[in-house]
């Protein structure tokens, strides 16, 4: 929290009087980098600095236990995130734990030997995803749970995420978790998105940056309050 209110206030101070003065069109590439910042720091404060991985999150808190309880009680589960840098984390942590799992991002080979090792191996338990990679063309029916660590908020690409538990032959009931941490950039999107679903698709995609223009003055105020 220390971490990010001074990343917020540092942003606060010295983008909001550029964007009054120049205007959204000359200052939207650092708009897009803050919020981008933003967002990492909510999730942990390694994506900021590789110093800082040892350090706790939040995230981390929750995601951890709760993995460990369900694999307890014999559950699989998926976790998805758009940064892998918050993926290898999450990787060294279930090292240290001593926990088994499988890992799959965009330069990952053989992706269907990952797949099959988590679907028939009853000791895999965890499937570690990055949202671009595994967000179409995966058959997950072994998982009954799914996380996603860092919500994008564009419904057809979390519901294609999700849905790879869902697919033909799954017997279970599938239950899904978005960590959204309070006071912050990720629960101000979402506040957005409930008003202007375009805009907040656009903070998150920042190769999108045509839907930027509707960002007003008190849009910008409220992401970075």
């Amino acid at each position: 929290r220390r971490l990010y209110e001074e990343l917020r206030d540092h942003y606060r101070q010295s983008l909001l009087g550029s964007v009054k003065e120049q205007g959204l069109g000359k200052t939207r590439m650092h708009v897009l980098e803050a919020l981008l910042r933003l967002r990492q720091a909510a999730c942990h404060p390694g994506l900021l600095d590789d110093d800082r991985k040892e350090e706790a999150s939040a995230k981390l808190d929750v995601l951890i236990p709760d993995l460990k309880e369900l694999l307890e009680e014999g559950h699989k589960a998926l976790v998805f995130s758009q940064f892998t840098s918050m993926l290898s984390i999450v990787r060294k942590r279930l090292d240290e734990e001593g926990l088994s799992y499988e890992y799959l991002d965009g330069k990952t080979r053989d992706r269907k030997a990952h797949v099959d090792r988590f679907q028939e191996d009853p000791d895999c338990g965890i499937f570690l995803i990055s949202l671009k990679a595994g967000g179409l063309g995966l058959n997950l029916t072994a998982a009954d749970y799914v996380f996603l660590l860092d919500p994008w908020w564009n419904p057809a690409v979390e519901t294609q995420a999700i849905d790879r538990a869902h697919r033909v032959g799954q017997t279970k009931q599938v239950f899904a978790y978005r960590l959204i941490c309070s006071d912050t950039v990720e629960e101000k999107i979402a506040e957005l998105q409930m008003q202007k679903k375009e805009l907040a698709d656009a903070i998150l995609e920042a190769d999108n940056q045509s839907v930027m223009k509707d960002l007003s003055m008190d849009d910008l105020e409220l992401l970075f309050s």
